[in-house]
């Protein structure tokens, strides 16, 4: 009976010890998808660091120093990256490649930051398939953030062209209503989606001050004749749809043409460094264009001490890059973007869990944002960054003006 009444109690004791350690390896449970350990999340990345786009392939190597600066500094939630970026010479069947190699090979936890709509079109059907996170693709097209139900796995990042387009139309009623208006735009998905975004936000108008448009291909060696196409039309407004290269030799040839329409280029092709220099800097004073990072090229954004990591980590990692090049601060936002999904999604390293805080942004600001802008996410809504200032290039630096607009006050 005493045996019995021993056993029991051992048994019992037995339990509630089992009981406790149960509790605790439930609060420290670690769920871990593809690509990550203890020690390491695998992440992959494809940039046209060769071909027609090859100006942006400084993005995937400011992104490379990020990670770098982020594992010196003890990595995040104590876990190194593993960033693994492949060229895809703005190539959209290599683009496929690389992808499946990243994901089938590398075995990386989500693919980040993939630039170029041709390439990202070219790989959504195949990472939705897959159900691998195509997180912050590096383009504003719409399609990239418009069906989160249909497209769950894909997510954009910065304000889409559609909305960037929406926004010159809706500033050229206002301030250009007689504007005889000539477009360049690039003939993909790029050019086209934010060209609709223009005729969207010129609304009636579109048929009557559009009076001219030139479409070029990724492959021509230069956009000359559009642009005497253009000015031959008696166009006084130049609306540039146009990746950096294009959009360089497009100011330039206007110049040299002795033509002064009002120019405006799109966002992606504001950069100082890889257009406004190649062009010119003379040439393209006057050039219209808009943004949603501070430009570190401003006197008053280099006095700013929320910057100062920025240009502290330039420092010691990029020394010699252009920090006239916007696509330092487009690299380095968009990385502490990713950097904060990963810090909240703890140690549930889930590609599931990478989509479920991607869409649960709240109010977050990198100190490269202008003043007033966020960014803001829910599963029903995947556009990340909705907001765009005017600016206007002085010959140095740009000068912001106007109110900030947002992606929805555009489509009103």
């Amino acid at each position: 009976m005493h045996f019995d009444k021993m056993s029991r109690r051992s048994l019992a004791t037995g339990i509630l010890v089992g009981a406790a350690f149960a509790a605790s390896g439930a609060l420290a449970q670690k769920n871990y998808g593809p690509g990550v350990t203890d020690t390491e999340i695998k992440i992959g990345n494809i940039m046209p660091y060769s071909g027609p786009a090859s100006a942006y392939g400084i993005i995937g190597q400011v992104e490379t120093a990020f990670f770098k600066m982020i594992n010196e500094q003890g990595g995040i939630n104590g876990r190194k990256i593993n960033f693994i970026s492949y060229d895809d010479g703005y190539s959209p069947p290599k683009a496929v490649e690389q992808a499946r190699k990243l994901v089938e090979s590398d075995d990386v936890l989500f693919i980040f930051n993939s630039l170029g709509t041709p390439s990202n079109s070219a790989i959504m059907k195949y990472m939705n398939a897959k159900k691998v996170p195509q997180l912050f693709v590096a383009t504003g097209a719409t399609k990239f953030s418009e069906d989160p139900k249909t497209n769950h796995w894909t997510m954009g990042w910065q304000p889409s062209y559609q909305s960037e387009g929406r926004i010159y139309g809706k500033y050229i009623l206002q301030n250009h209503p007689n504007a005889k208006i000539g477009v360049l735009y690039q003939n993909d998905d790029f050019g086209k989606d934010v060209y609709k975004g223009l005729k969207d936000g010129l609304g009636d108008k579109a048929k009557t001050l559009v009076v001219a448009d030139a479409p070029y291909e990724v492959t021509d060696p230069t956009i000359d004749s559009q642009i005497l196409k253009l000015k031959a039309a008696g166009v006084d407004l130049l609306i540039d749809f146009s990746t950096p290269k294009f959009a360089a030799q497009s100011i330039k040839k206007v110049a040299e043409v002795g033509w002064k329409p009002l120019h405006i280029v799109n966002n992606v092709s504001a950069s100082i460094g890889s257009v406004f220099k190649p062009a010119g800097l003379d040439n393209g004073i006057g050039v219209l264009s808009t943004g949603y990072l501070k430009d570190p090229t401003d006197t008053k954004t280099q006095q700013d001490p929320t910057v100062k990591e920025f240009f502290s980590f330039l420092d010691k990692y990029m020394p010699d890059a252009d920090r006239t090049n916007l696509n330092l601060a487009y690299a380095y936002a968009v990385s502490q973007t990713v950097a904060q999904v990963l810090k909240q999604c703890g140690d549930e390293l889930t590609r599931d869990n990478i989509m479920k805080q991607a869409a649960n942004l709240k109010d977050f600001r990198s100190p490269l944002f202008l003043e007033g802008i966020t960014a803001n996410t829910s599963p029903t809504d995947y556009f990340v960054l909705e907001q765009l200032q005017m600016m206007k290039f002085n010959g140095q630096s740009w000068d912001f003006f106007g109110p900030i607009i947002s992606a929805e006050a555009a489509k009103s």
